[in-house]
């Protein structure tokens, strides 16, 4: 099936939770709304003309310009997207799943977005959903152990957001300004 009609299955079944498409892309993606997608997810597995029995990958992008002048001449605003890359073995189709959050919940700063886990749709989910939230800082309500994955435990801050500050120092190591590109 292509992405035409993987489209017109998700709108058919979960209507205006499917947002956008984008059929041209090299990745075609789908965007879905941040409350439905595990139940998005969890259709297009089991669905037997869809069959999307394998999720390669889950990845983030921070789409914030800490720049004023540049900030204000952008066509979007501020969002943190989480995409989620998909194959059907069985039915040879791709897809790319895509979901925008805000970048803080509620607009409160620190306060990091929030998704429903996809880990009890494939396992897999589990390992790369700690890496989006130990890198991005979203955090997969449901998930059976949201920690850092890469990083300490009391590592400051989520070093793939664009204004992520690297800390001077951590437990007595102090950063060099050679090595900090400075």
């Amino acid at each position: 099936m292509d992405i035409q009609g993987i489209h017109q299955r998700l709108v058919g079944r979960f209507g205006p939770a499917i947002l956008a498409i984008d059929a041209a892309a090299i990745d075609p993606w789908i965007e879905v709304t941040p409350d439905r997608v595990a139940d998005v997810c969890e259709f297009l597995r089991d669905e037997a003309e869809l069959r999307f029995e394998m999720l390669h990958v889950i990845t983030g992008v921070d789409y914030f310009e800490p720049d004023a002048k540049k900030a204000a001449a952008a066509e979007w605003q501020p969002h943190v997207e989480v995409l989620y890359h998909l194959s059907s073995l069985s039915c040879r189709h791709r897809l790319v799943l895509k979901v925008s959050l805000p970048r803080w919940k509620d607009g409160e700063e620190g306060r990091p977005p929030e998704l429903p886990t996809v880990s009890r749709t494939w396992s897999t989910a589990n390992w790369h959903e700690r890496e989006v939230f130990d890198l991005f800082g979203v955090r997969f309500l449901g998930h059976p152990d949201l920690r850092r994955i890469l990083l300490p435990e009391d590592w400051p801050g989520h070093p793939l957001r664009k204004d992520y500050q690297m800390p001077a120092q951590y437990h007595g190591i102090v950063r060099s300004a050679q090595g900090a590109g400075e």
